[in-house]
């Protein structure tokens, strides 16, 4: 019955990480495919949602491999990274254009509907690594139930880390599509949203740098009260700052 109790508590606590973890991924989608066709986004999000429930059942299955796979976070966090400084830099240089400048940009074709699906399966891929390796951790400490393994990790582990993966899934699937609306209603929160899918980058380079095989930060570090305080703290001051923006935005041109 003890047992029973530790592993139902464990499991309460990784779907709230879990949660975190797909609502950190639900932003970067809604951004990532915020400039397609209403009917498109709907299939791109389900794309990336598919794409992510693949990427995080393969992760569970060669987690063993992938605890190695330090570069795979760091191309997450350089292209996280590398999408937010792009958007703040044409932000700023469209706020200086003239308008003729203004109107041969707005002209200019977007990622198309399969390259935006392939953008955002890139993302996945960092999140679900970062996923499956913070399940781990807190897996790892509940006593070995059964005796079999799957892929490496003994299975009453691996149900928790599973289960708490699809409701984290299902978690993203409707933070996904309610921050798609919210972008929709107030255009600009982007900047905002764009700031949040680089600060995930710092978050996702952090956990790079105090990876095992890199060590340049501590290998706790990421964990540690401290740096979960800065980046939730940074993070909700973003979003409430960016939002309190927009909604004064939209209320000013309502009142032209």
């Amino acid at each position: 019955m003890d047992i029973l109790l530790e592993y139902g508590w464990v499991l309460l606590v990784l779907i709230g990480l879990e949660g975190l973890l797909a609502a950190d991924n639900a932003v970067v989608m809604a951004v990532m495919v915020k400039h397609l066709p209403h009917a498109q986004r709907k299939k791109a999000l389900f794309y990336g949602l598919l794409g992510a429930f693949v990427l995080r059942f393969l992760a569970l299955f060669m987690i063993t491999l992938i605890v190695d796979w330090w570069f795979v976070q760091a191309a997450g966090a350089a292209y996280l990274l590398f999408i937010s400084a792009k958007h703040l830099y044409d932000a700023r240089k469209h706020k200086n254009a003239t308008e003729e400048e203004k109107e041969e940009k707005s002209s200019k074709k977007q990622s198309g509907f399969w390259m935006t699906v392939l953008k955002v399966e890139a993302a996945d891929l960092a999140f679900a690594i970062d996923s499956m390796l913070a399940a781990v951790a807190l897996a790892v400490t509940l006593p070995k139930l059964g005796d079999f393994t799957i892929g490496g990790i003994n299975g009453g582990q691996f149900t928790v880390m599973f289960l708490g993966g699809i409701i984290g899934l299902i978690i993203m699937r409707f933070a996904a599509q309610w921050f798609v609306k919210v972008l929709e209603k107030y255009p600009q929160l982007e900047t905002a949203a764009f700031l949040i899918v680089g600060w995930v980058g710092v978050k996702l380079t952090v956990m790079t740098l105090s990876h095992p095989n890199v060590l340049i930060l501590p290998e706790d570090f990421p964990h540690s009260f401290a740096w979960k305080t800065t980046f939730w703290v940074v993070l909700v001051g973003i979003a409430v700052l960016g939002y309190v923006t927009g909604v004064r935005a939209v209320k000013k041109n309502e009142a032209k």
